[in-house]
């Protein structure tokens, strides 16, 4: 098939970076438009974005001109890694002009009516695109995927949750620098350190939990009852989210029978076969010292996520590691799942 058409917003920030690498050789999509701040607009890619990525500049995006962000063109996807401060009404500017915005970004996650999506666990909601689209009288629309510490954690979960029901959950992240975008966290304040606070972030994952594990109403999506407890902690690693985690559930949950709900757990069609799907999307390692982000981040292409140290918790009853890329299965890599299941879904026409 002919690939489709795609922008990418916010085209030069860390995230925007990830998108274009990830996107250049992308079976299904073709970088047509990259946008970025007005004070970038007009310049060469090449020459307007300060690339962080470990291989070169793609050819075939190098030369391309950045346009400014809020000046919709006719394109079927958009993806955003727009800043939150701004991303709000640029999205819905592109959402109302046709195109279906995937983003990274905040501000629309928790709207009664977007889809806030991890095709593995909740590819149902996705029907919500098409209430928003009545609602707001809209050709395109806006699908979010969710905070990139709640993309792990909720992944790495979804076998449990599924095969026992969680009803409480206690977090403590150890969330890499790169979460905090370019240039990040100042030098001397994360080396050597552990910063215990991440503005807003604890409130964004026990919210969004409760919504990706919730059920399809007529109103949106009612929170899964889970009582969810959050501590999130930035820590001197470049890149991948450490989350230690105990979970309750409604009976007692032996240790055998949950590692056989993580090793028979498989995605359903049409996720399965999604080309930013890994085989294994939830992977178990029961070396006493595993997982850890510097041996086990890439699995997967880093869309896989890692689950180890499964052991009794005293007080809720099972306690385990997940680790997950944050700025791939968090953020573009999750972004660009998420289109594929549009275009799989015929929300986005090939």
């Amino acid at each position: 098939m002919s690939k489709i058409p795609v922008a990418v917003l916010g085209a030069t920030g860390a995230v925007g970076q990830k998108f274009v690498r990830l996107l250049a050789t992308h079976p299904w999509f073709e970088i047509r438009h990259l946008a970025a701040s007005a004070e970038n607009a007009g310049k060469s890619y090449r020459d307007g974005v300060r690339w962080r990525e470990p291989t070169p500049i793609p050819d075939a995006v190098g030369d391309l001109v950045l346009e400014r962000s809020d000046l919709p063109v006719g394109v079927p996807l958009v993806f955003s890694a727009l800043d939150t401060k701004v991303a709000g009404p640029l999205e819905e500017a592109w959402a109302l002009a046709g195109s279906v915005v995937v983003t990274n970004a905040s501000p629309h996650r928790m709207a009664a009516d977007v889809p806030l999506l991890i095709p593995e666990v909740n590819a149902d909601h996705l029907a919500l695109l098409d209430r928003q689209r009545s609602i707001r009288g809209w050709q395109g629309g806006i699908v979010a995927n969710p905070n990139c510490t709640t993309a792990g954690l909720v992944l790495g979960l979804a076998p449990l949750h599924q095969a026992f029901g969680i009803d409480r959950l206690f977090v403590s992240t150890m969330q890499a620098i790169s979460g905090a975008g370019w240039p990040g966290v100042a030098s001397l304040d994360i080396a050597g350190n552990v910063i215990p606070f991440i503005a807003g972030e604890e409130g964004k994952v026990e919210e969004e939990t409760r919504k990706l594990f919730g059920r399809l109403s007529a109103t949106g999506v009612d929170p899964a009852p889970i009582v969810v407890s959050a501590h999130a902690n930035r820590v001197p690693v470049i890149d991948g989210h450490t989350e230690t985690v105990s979970v309750g559930f409604g009976r007692s949950v032996g240790l055998e029978e949950a590692r056989r709900a993580f090793q028979d757990w498989r995605p359903i069609s049409p996720v399965a076969g999604l080309p930013s799907t890994p085989e294994r999307v939830v992977e178990i390692d029961d070396r006493p010292d595993r997982p850890q982000p510097r041996l086990d981040l890439e699995r997967g292409g880093g869309m896989t996520v890692t689950v180890g140290r499964l052991r009794p918790c005293p007080l809720l009853g099972l306690r385990l590691v997940v680790l997950s890329h944050n700025t791939i299965r968090g953020a573009a890599g999750a972004a660009i799942q998420n289109a594929e299941l549009l275009v799989a879904t015929g929300r986005v026409a090939r």
